[in-house]
């Protein structure tokens, strides 16, 4: 069947979704285990056979699991994102059990990879690896454990998450402390009868107040209660969480969980992140303190006595340096960046980079009335490579953050890659900031959707190593500061284009701080690794006492920020992979003319050779493929110093 033939799938109505997800769950997992034991039965399989059977069993789970996961983050049915977190639950029991399966293990383990392709062999390299670390090779009794360890840490990250996502708080104030923040913003805010206004954490509500907002209590009121989300009832998930993988890791034969995730990653071990996290926080140090020097100065107009600044203030006094310094009013700015016309020009101007035309879906069935549909055509071919679903406004119950969710994995003459986007922003002026990050989550619904033509599950998306993943959606955000790509969809009220000038001196304007923030990040990623390379038992004292270490800030006393740190799951002993991914980026778009970032021809080239093969390749070689050489830390490092 030929690749323009394929069809997006059809997706039950809102209200159908809970039985049509049950029936597929089932459907997915009675085939998967009739392949696994076909698998187990069959004589003499070739090397080349015994993939394929593999590769339809991994899609017969994991697109099952991807649909489940989407709608257990975003569906606006309680009960349908409740049995979203059981078939994700059920689906990895069952790669568990396989994992552990040593008979299963025993018929990969004597194939030769003699006569298959190169991804093939690639492919059954992965698939040995998996086994060895899963503990295939224990005794019963250890591999009893080792499953109910795996199985646990499924439910208790799905309970963290849920925690975190329904645990919206808000604080009452006056019309009176609503000084500073934007009219657009104020009239989307009515008070109750007794004349108190609710502002909650979600970011709509949350980054304008803590950028605008003149009344610093209650600036400090709202941060306390964004950094307080998710406690008292997610620290002894974490404490549970942390413990259930330090016990895996040092079963299966490593030193800490961060040596056993660390391995199929391109940093390679567990202490070469905290050399990494060393390394960045040294580089940042000079530009850093002299930012937070600034901030602290223009703090003191307002405040004489003030000898530090913390996260309650850094926004606020960031926004006025950046107005004051470098002439940049983030209240004009946005005026240029209606939320419509972003995401029209977003679409343009990736279609013009990538060869891709973005056409409304009109046949697709939606989760919410908010979600848009788009089928992605490939502009040479005129052929549909795909389909992706934007779900881009806040509501409750859903994902309270940003990030790219697979629906199908893109196989060759079988079926189209499908995504979601999904993330939290107003529908009115945004910020330019969440300009950025819209950019930057696209950046990774373009790769799956690129990424999604090889026969191989395994590959297909955003497939890479996990610390690259970011890479090119960090990338990305640069066509969000260019003058010229943003004068073709930022336009004011009357039609006018943001002016290059003013382009100009928000790009200033934002290199000031970026060290105290690569500090931030780095605190984060010190989190990240100590909380699985040793026993913590006080979270937040120990939060305290590496914020100290890394961050430039203050901890804020009273407060649990670890408690609603989602990468505390997804990234576990990785976070670094942000600040890592973003030196391969800065690398990667030296390749690209500053002067005309609309010029396709290096975009098609980096998306044949970076982006297309998914997860074929190793990361450095698919970089050393678009460079000509392999990447290195001289652009970031020059990027860090201008």
């Amino acid at each position: 069947m030929a690749t323009t033939q394929l069809q997006p799938m059809t997706l039950p109505a809102p209200a159908d979704a809970e039985s049509w997800l049950d029936a597929k769950a089932a459907e997915g997992l009675a085939a998967a285990g009739d392949i696994a034991t076909r698998l187990k039965t069959t004589e003499q399989l070739s090397a080349l056979e015994a993939l394929e059977l593999w590769n339809d069993m991994s899609l017969a789970t994991s697109d099952v699991a991807a649909l489940a996961s989407t709608f257990s983050e975003m569906h606006p049915i309680e009960a349908v994102r409740d049995r979203g977190e059981q078939a994700i639950q059920d689906i990895s029991k069952f790669w568990t059990e396989l994992s552990l399966d040593a008979e299963m293990y025993a018929v990969f383990e004597r194939l030769s990879a003699d006569g298959v392709d190169e991804q093939a062999d690639r492919l059954l390299e992965k698939i040995l690896l998996d086994f060895r670390r899963s503990g295939v090779d224990k005794d019963d009794t250890t591999r009893a454990r080792l499953q109910e360890i795996s199985e646990r840490m499924v439910k208790v990250g799905q309970e963290f998450a849920k925690n975190t996502r329904d645990d919206v708080r808000s604080i009452q104030l006056t019309a009176q402390q609503f000084d500073g923040l934007p009219q657009d913003w104020i009239d989307t805010h009515d008070a109750a009868a007794d004349g108190r206004i609710t502002v909650t954490t979600d970011y709509p509500d949350l980054i304008p107040f803590m950028t605008f907002g003149r009344d610093a209590a209650a600036r400090r009121e709202l941060r306390i209660a964004s950094l307080n989300r998710g406690w008292p009832v997610n620290d002894p998930l974490l404490q549970e969480l942390f413990a259930l993988r330090r016990e895996y890791a040092g079963i299966v034969g490593y030193d800490t969980w961060a040596d056993y995730n660390a391995e199929t990653k391109m940093i390679g071990t567990g202490p070469a992140i905290a050399e990494f996290i060393d390394k960045i926080a040294a580089a940042a140090a000079e530009s850093g303190e002299r930012d937070r020097a600034v901030l602290i100065e223009r703090m003191r107009q307002d405040r004489p006595d003030a000898e530090t600044i913390d996260g309650a203030d850094v926004p606020y006094y960031s926004e006025l340096v950046r107005k004051e310094s470098f002439d940049v009013d983030a209240q004009q700015v946005r005026t240029y960046f209606d939320f419509a016309k972003v995401r029209a020009g977003l679409l343009e101007v990736t279609g013009q980079l990538f060869g891709l035309t973005y056409r409304p879906a009109d046949d697709a069935v939606v989760w919410h009335e908010d979600v848009t549909a788009y089928d992605v055509y490939d502009r040479d071919s005129d052929e549909r490579i795909g389909r992706i679903y934007l779900d881009l406004h806040p509501r409750d119950g859903k994902f309270k953050h940003a990030a790219q969710f697979t629906m199908a994995s893109g196989i060759t003459d079988r079926q189209l890659p499908e995504g979601t986007l999904a993330c939290n922003f107003g529908r009115g002026l945004m910020e330019h900031s969440d300009v950025v990050t819209l950019f930057h989550e696209f950046g990774h619904l373009v790769h799956h959707i690129v990424a999604g033509r090889t026969p191989w599950q395994r590959f297909s998306g955003v497939a890479t190593e996990w610390d690259f993943v970011e890479a090119p959606s960090q990338m990305l955000e640069e066509w969000a500061w260019d003058a010229d790509v943003l004068r073709t969809f930022a336009t004011n009220a009357d039609g006018e284009p943001i002016p290059a000038e003013l382009v100009e001196k928000m790009r200033r304007a934002d290199d000031f701080g970026k060290g105290y923030d690569a500090r931030t990040q780095m605190f984060y990623a010190s989190m990240s690794y100590d909380f699985h390379v040793r026993e913590v038992p006080d979270l937040t004292e120990r939060t305290r006492e590496l914020q100290t270490k890394y961050s430039l800030f203050p901890y804020i006393e009273g407060t649990h920020m670890p408690a609603s740190f989602g990468h505390l799951d997804g990234y576990s002993s990785g976070y670094y992979t942000y600040m890592w991914s973003l030196v391969i980026a800065k690398d990667m778009f030296s390749a690209f003319d500053p002067e005309n970032l609309l010029e396709p021809g290096v975009a098609r080239r980096y998306r044949d050779a970076v982006l297309a093969p998914g997860g074929t390749k190793d990361a450095a070689d698919l970089v050393e493929d678009f460079l000509g050489r392999p990447y290195s830390f001289e652009a970031f490092a020059a990027w860090l110093d201008r």
